[in-house]
């Protein structure tokens, strides 16, 4: 019976232990979306991880959402994210990058006045994002024309093969959150009638044609994907999430992706307990799932085989350590709340170890 300490085989890569570090937007990279001494750090202290994905790394310039995220369009990217790759294998970790264009949650006060894009002409409600101007409404992103399509998979193509240059263990596609390609697969906004809208089969097309260009660059063994079929953030729903699944998960499976996480609201809700199963029986690689765990919860959900390994946010944030916590079974840091974005290391890589304690 595995544990969280049992270790894995991912595609190509061995995780130590099944303890994954989620992708977490901390905006500390500046204008310049190039990574910095503190990313260097912060990363590298994380190293224990089984594996650590990347806060979602834009694959151009006009990808931007966040005012502060990394980036892997040029040559000055790969240079600054080679530095944080170095730091964590000097460390004996393994680190993956997650690529991704954030759809209809850009702005154009973001990415020089270009309106945001998405499957579909349809605004988030209710909403709104930070910008050098302050808070501001979503705006209605452009629909993209077909012959378009082709052109964002190329984006996400060379940001894969980037990550490649800046010696990455690998990438993990952003399917989830309501960004660029989960525009395309949830039908709450892809209202499309042509080729990448309507059918299931239709509107997972981007996102496949996006994986099958990472594992053109990587192999299959060292590409990953993550969906959340149930989270709403983004103003995002799917009418039906189980089809959705069914189908995105047999589909990456015949492709033998490296892992697939089932990021959710909560992974104690009932309706995502279900969906994480559904997931379970259509993809027969390794699974991981995502969504408030604590230790127990997760050595439990690892036990019984619901998931090959679970995927940790919050408790990351302010514990660099939390494998050797958890190991040890003590107690966590808390999270300091006011300075998850932006600014400097306090907040973010000041979080002492539990030999600093």
């Amino acid at each position: 019976m595995p544990t969280l300490f049992t270790p894995l085989q991912a595609g190509a890569i061995r995780l130590p232990n099944r303890i994954v570090m989620a992708p977490l937007t901390r905006v500390r990279a500046g204008s310049s979306h190039i990574p910095n001494d503190m990313m260097v750090d912060y990363y590298s202290q994380r190293a224990s991880s089984g594996l650590i994905m990347t806060e979602c790394t834009m694959v151009d310039a006009h990808a931007c959402a966040f005012m502060g995220e990394g980036g892997i369009y040029s040559p000055a990217h790969v240079a600054g994210w080679k530095r944080v790759t170095d730091a964590v294998h000097a460390k004996g970790g393994r680190i993956f990058m997650q690529i991704w264009h954030p759809g209809r949650a850009a702005h154009s006060l973001l990415n020089n006045g270009e309106q945001p894009v998405s499957s579909s002409a349809n605004a988030i409600r209710n909403g709104v994002t930070s910008t050098p101007e302050g808070a501001k409404p979503y705006e209605v992103p452009r629909a993209l024309g077909t012959e378009e399509i082709p052109r964002y998979v190329e984006m996400f193509r060379l940001a894969a093969q980037n990550a490649q240059g800046a010696g990455f263990d690998g990438v993990q596609i952003h399917g989830a959150h309501g960004y660029l390609i989960d525009n395309f697969l949830r039908d709450g906004v892809n209202a499309r009638s042509d080729a990448y809208g309507g059918s299931i089969p239709n509107r997972a097309r981007f996102l496949l044609e996006v994986t099958d260009a990472a594992i053109e660059v990587w192999g299959a063994g060292r590409v990953a994907v993550r969906i959340s079929p149930l989270v709403p953030f983004n103003d995002m729903i799917d009418s039906h999430p189980d089809a959705l699944v069914t189908y995105v998960a047999t589909e990456l499976s015949r492709r033998r992706i490296a892992f697939l996480e089932v990021r959710h609201e909560n992974h104690a809700l009932p309706q995502e307990q279900t969906i994480l199963q559904v997931a379970r029986r259509h993809f027969k690689g390794v699974l991981m799932s995502n969504g408030s765990y604590t230790r127990e919860s997760g050595e439990s959900t690892v036990a019984q085989g619901a998931a090959d390994a679970i995927v940790y946010g919050r408790p990351y944030i302010a514990n660099p350590d939390l494998v050797e916590r958890f190991a040890k079974q003590a107690s966590l840091n808390e999270v300091n709340y006011d300075r998850l974005y932006g600014g400097g290391p306090d907040g973010y890589s000041d979080y002492p170890a539990m030999a600093a304690n």
